[in-house]
């Protein structure tokens, strides 16, 4: 289509009587960064994507100095979506220099009714921009020129960008040739046909962006960019170009906001299209329904929500309260536990909590063949599993003379198997998905902390922590977290289980009854552990140790474990 003396072009998908998201690509970009997003909104959406001026196979205008100010960029969104879309608003999603041309068009008067949303990542208002550094200017304080001189490192490529004729030779030379490999390395975004031979060209003319637009917009900030639709933000926490810090007070000039943030670099749209198209729809179907858009009301909504969780012993204890706690922070859940109606209690609680949905699956995580199948029934139902709670278990006791082989089997076949067969199953899906993940998996602090009375449970614990560790370094370049969570004396339904090796029934039952009347009295609750499980997912901790006597142990493994063992010889009352 034509419009302001250059030809753009525009791509459309789905069906056209559904509403209308249109892609706005950023720099270097052309419309192909969203090659992966766009298919999969078209399945709910009429998706359209269109090369910006200059890109692409869209034309460059002439002169190009004065032909890439916001106001051009604006009419050319108007021009396309009054094509695309001439009778309902369209609901806007943008990246990089997309999502900062497209704050322009939700904030100017003349676009007000023909745009319904807007989602931003990886790209500020410019006015925003300046008056954040005005502020910072204006008060300065140690952490506020922190900010400031933290940016402006980040902002380097902007200098240089103003260089003349120095962009240019770059990009049209070796840059253009280097840049697919700098992405792969560096940004971990896969390569195939992206980015597209036009990159150089792409590059070149993308320069005028901001030379036309930066410093004018910097020094004169609009003082009426206020947010007339709905926004959702995206914040890569990878992102090397652009700080968190700039969308501190971004609730002042966009007061329907809903934050979500992503452990991912600057391109999320080839690194994260799954995530990124759950988030996009559900807001796009909130604001359609005319519902207010806003995340869960649970800490970490912002990391967590619309993401696939599963936990596994999630009928009680640590497990449940974990699921319930995802739940809250906006999360799909699936609840697996071998006590069919445990596990449908927990999903129908974790509905009740915030859940979009939640589903209960009866799977026994020792059996490798019912995991097979749980496995790909899950992949095939619900798809592939951004979270991973390893957390069934079971306790035994007893000394190690008294433990048989069979005790022995079965404590190591849910404690440990049960682990390798989720971790080696479901984790395997989320590695070749290639979009990232996390995996958690809970020990205990046995695993550091020797016992006579628990030979068996502490090997199995151990083992858990030893494994996650040799995980987290295999998937560390595939941006899957491996967490090892070691609680200590927890107040679940473990101790009314538990066996005891080399007991009667009598005495099994008497020892069952002293360790929950323990557990009791220490009282410490699994909504906390599950907290700190998702604390450690959002930090990407390797392990942690829960209660303060797991810290303790902690500490003392490391720096006195003399000491450590001879509290291991210690024999516990009967």
């Amino acid at each position: 289509m034509r419009t302001g003396g250059v030809e753009l072009c525009v791509a459309e998908l789905g069906d056209r009587g559904r509403p209308t998201v249109v892609l706005v690509h950023g720099y270097p970009d052309s419309k192909e960064v969203w090659s992966e997003v766009a298919p999969r909104l078209a399945e709910h959406f009429h998706v359209v994507a269109y090369d910006v001026r200059g890109h692409g196979r869209s034309t460059a205008p002439r002169p190009l100095r004065g032909g890439f100010t916001l106001e051009k960029l604006t009419d050319d969104f108007l021009a396309v979506a009054d094509a695309v879309s001439p009778d309902r608003p369209v609901h806007l999603v943008g990246h990089d220099w997309g999502s900062v041309q497209s704050w322009e068009f939700v904030t100017v008067a003349r676009t007000e009714g023909r745009i319904a949303s807007f989602t931003s990542m990886s790209g500020p208002s410019l006015d925003h921009l300046g008056h954040w550094i005005g502020r910072r200017l204006e008060r300065p304080t140690p952490r506020r020129i922190g900010q400031l001189l933290g940016q402006g490192a980040r902002s380097w490529y902007v200098y240089l960008l103003h260089a003349p004729a120095l962009p240019e030779a770059a990009w049209r030379g070796p840059l253009g040739r280097l840049w697919p490999r700098v992405l792969e390395r560096v940004e971990k975004v896969p390569g195939g046909d992206y980015p597209t031979p036009s990159l150089p060209s792409d590059a070149a003319h993308g320069a005028w962006l901001y030379r036309d637009n930066v410093r004018p917009r910097l020094r004169d900030p609009r003082a009426d960019a206020y947010a007339h639709v709905p926004v959702q933000l995206v914040t890569p926490l990878g992102d090397v170009f652009l700080s968190e810090r700039l969308h501190d007070e971004l609730e002042l000039w966009a007061p329907r906001l809903t934050r979500r943030t992503l452990p991912t670099g600057h391109w999320a749209p080839r690194t994260r299209p799954d995530l990124l198209t759950t988030w996009i729809t559900d807001f796009v179907t909130s604001v359609e329904d005319g519902r207010t858009p806003a995340a869960a009301p649970g800490r970490y909504a912002d990391r967590f929500g619309g993401q696939l969780v599963l936990v596994t012993g999630a009928g009680s204890g640590i497990g449940r309260a974990t699921a319930l706690a995802f739940a809250g922070a906006g999360a799909r859940v699936v609840a697996a536990d071998r006590d069919t109606g445990a596990a449908l209690r927990t999903a129908d609680e974790a509905r009740r909590a915030g859940a979009p949905a939640a589903w209960a699956e009866t799977v026994d995580v020792s059996d490798e063949r019912a995991m097979e199948k749980f496995a790909e029934r899950v992949a095939t139902e619900y798809g592939v599993v951004d979270v991973l709670v390893n957390n069934a278990g079971v306790g035994l006791g007893g000394s190690f003379f008294d433990t048989t082989p069979e005790d022995w089997r079965e404590v190591l076949d849910v404690n440990l198997w049960g682990v390798i067969h989720g971790c080696r199953l479901l984790g395997r899906r989320m590695a070749e998905r290639g979009q990232g993940g996390h995996i958690v998996n809970v020990a205990s602090a046995a695993a550091f902390q020797p016992s006579r009375a628990l030979p068996a449970y502490s090997t199995s614990k151990a083992a858990v922590l030893m494994l996650s560790e040799c995980l987290r370094a295999e998937l560390a370049g595939r941006g899957i977290g491996v967490t090892a969570v070691c609680p200590g004396f927890v107040t679940t339904g473990i101790t009314s289980t538990a066996r005891f090796a080399g007991a009667d029934a009598a005495a099994e039952r008497r020892l069952r009854q002293r360790a929950t009347r323990l557990y009791g009295l220490r009282n410490y609750p699994p909504e906390k552990v599950a907290a700190a499980i998702l604390r450690a997912v959002a930090r990407d901790e390797a392990m942690v140790p829960v209660t303060p006597e797991a810290r303790t142990a902690y500490a003392l493994s490391r720096w006195m474990p003399g000491a450590l063992r001879r509290i291991a010889r210690v024999k516990p009352p009967v």
